[in-house]
């Protein structure tokens, strides 16, 4: 079996900070692909970040446990539809690693793959990982279609051609996926009877936790981290997701709050003149080929990867990200601003190098932040990231993070239902549908609905994280559980663990693999296999 190289669990993050990203701009900005500024620094910064976050967590060695042999199955492009077209196949990568599975009536605990590489999860997914030999477990991570290396038609650009090509990427096509692959798994192994837990965080938590409610017969329970399943138009308050982003910084330094608040008008003015963007070029003098117009994007997606990745464990490299963010903006001169550090232009360029300098991968990464324009980015990590969420957050995953409230950290700004739609339409060419996720996995009256028909599945949420805004916040019912963390950031539980984890993360994983002992438990005694 192959020895991986490990990524960082922060460049991961970055990568989800980048679907917000391309979401929330793209309704910002009349339905255009935003720059992606993040895609150089996205694409370099695991390497780096892997050695000194994981050798120095003093918790789980992460590089003796991430070990994986990869394989391919035969997908059908087409699972809803007997036309002819239907029947073609495209090679899905999927990594499996058996070294603790106790046979076949053992479990296996599944990763749905979702909007990334399928390495970079499984690279990420500590908790996993770390459980899997209690419970004898095979560990099965699948690679969502039109990501990493899994392309349907052959190619990436054969992928990616038109609607034609990218009509095949949806969720229920991707759960599909991960039913027949599995199915077919056990098939192989003999393994009818083994049990399987599906694990997913983000838009992957979405997934585990619909899959559960879509093929209760192939996965007996879900772990869904950070899972924002009540996101969506008609569920969600548009400008909730915002408001968390300014309660973590408001909460952290109320100057550092006003000093951000106050800064669009600022960087506003600023770039209407030739002189204020002279001295936007001055003060952001780590900006790329000194294109000052990225500097409002770069810093919105500096203040909401730092509301998402505001981890309380502080041992990997002595980052807090708000916190840091917050430093570098209320104490300038101890970041290192320089002379004429107390203007806000300088405060502000201090905390986005603060937080960009961290994720980056050398020091030549380090000293440009962004791109000239869209076209001189790379894709990070390639496969799919950009186009495909990019399709995927125009047609079915259309979450309501676009709305800035008056008074919020970023840019205020209105949320317009009718002028998304418009802005959706003409990106895809696609009429939008609405409520076709609430139609297909529910959303409305969650509570009494999944109390009469569904089971075994836990939500954890941190608070301190904008997505738990639209997260299943309240248990309902003994067997789906909400675990929810007033000082959790995203997905913090699925990480690896360290050794200065505070004793609150340290017990959600706890319940957490109690509940998963008990599904297992149940799941045997029903099946009458002696476990």
């Amino acid at each position: 079996m192959a020895r991986v190289v490990i990524s960082s669990a922060a460049a991961f993050l970055l990568l989800l900070l980048w679907c917000h990203a391309f979401a929330s701009f793209a309704a910002a900005s009349g339905g255009r692909r935003p720059p992606p500024m993040l895609a150089r620094h996205l694409s370099s910064s695991a390497a780096a970040l892997s050695a000194r976050q994981a050798v120095t967590a003093g918790g789980s060695d992460p590089s003796s446990m991430v070990q994986y042999e990869t394989r391919w199955y035969a997908q059908r492009l087409d699972h809803f539809n007997a036309a002819p077209a239907s029947y073609v196949t495209f090679q899905q990568r999927y990594l499996v690693n058996d070294t603790f599975w106790g046979g076949r009536t053992a479990p296996i605990f599944l990763f749905a793959g979702g909007e990334a590489d399928v390495e970079l999860y499984s690279n990420y997914t500590g908790f996993l990982w770390e459980a899997a030999p209690r419970f004898r477990a095979m560990v099965l991570f699948i690679e969502h279609r039109y990501y990493g290396r899994t392309m349907p038609f052959g190619s990436r650009e054969a992928a990616f051609t038109d609607a034609s090509t990218l009509g095949y990427l949806t969720s229920t096509q991707a759960l599909a996926d991960y039913a027949t692959l599995v199915l077919s798994l056990k098939a192989n192994l003999s393994a009818a009877s083994a049990p399987v837990v599906v694990f997913g965080g983000s838009y992957a938590g979405m997934l585990a936790a619909w899959m559960r409610l879509k093929y209760p017969h192939i996965v007996v329970g879900a772990v869904a981290s950070s899972a924002p399943v009540l996101g969506f138009y008609g569920l969600a308050d548009p400008y909730a997701f915002y408001d968390v982003v300014t309660k973590d910084f408001k909460d952290e330094s109320k100057n550092c709050y006003d000093v951000l608040r106050k800064s669009w008008n600022e960087l506003d003015d600023a770039l209407a003149t030739e002189a204020g963007r002279a001295e936007l070029n001055r003060k952001f003098n780590n900006i790329c080929n000194g294109n000052v117009d990225m500097i409002p994007e770069l810093l919105d997606a500096a203040l909401v990867g730092s509301a998402m990745m505001d981890y309380p464990t502080t041992s990997a490299a002595g980052f807090r990200a708000v916190r840091d963010m917050c430093r570098a903006i209320d104490h300038p001169t101890r970041s290192g601003a320089g002379a004429g550090a107390g203007d806000a232009f300088s405060r502000i360029s201090a905390a986005v190098n603060v937080y960009y300098s961290h994720y980056a991968a050398d020091a030549a990464d380090a000293a440009c932040f962004g791109y000239a324009s869209a076209d001189a980015a790379g894709e990070p990590y390639g496969g799919g990231m950009v186009d495909g969420w990019g399709w995927q957050s125009r047609t079915e995953m259309v979450l309501m993070t676009a709305g800035v409230r008056d008074g919020g950290v970023a840019r205020p700004r209105s949320f317009n239902f009718t002028q998304m739609l418009d802005e959706q339409r003409e990106y895809t060419g696609l009429p939008l549908r609405p409520y076709w996720i609430e139609a297909e996995f529910g959303g409305f009256d969650i509570g009494n609905v999944l109390r009469r028909s569904a089971s075994n599945i836990v939500f954890f949420n941190g608070l301190r994280d904008p997505w738990s805004a639209f997260g299943v916040l309240k248990s309902i019912s003994d067997s789906i559980v909400a675990l929810v963390e007033p000082q959790g950031a995203h997905n913090v539980d699925l990480k690896f663990s360290e050794k200065d984890d505070p004793d609150w993360l340290k017990q959600v994983r706890v319940k957490e693999t109690r509940i998963i002992a008990r599904w297992l438990r149940q799941y045997y005694r029903d099946e009458r296999i002696s476990a």
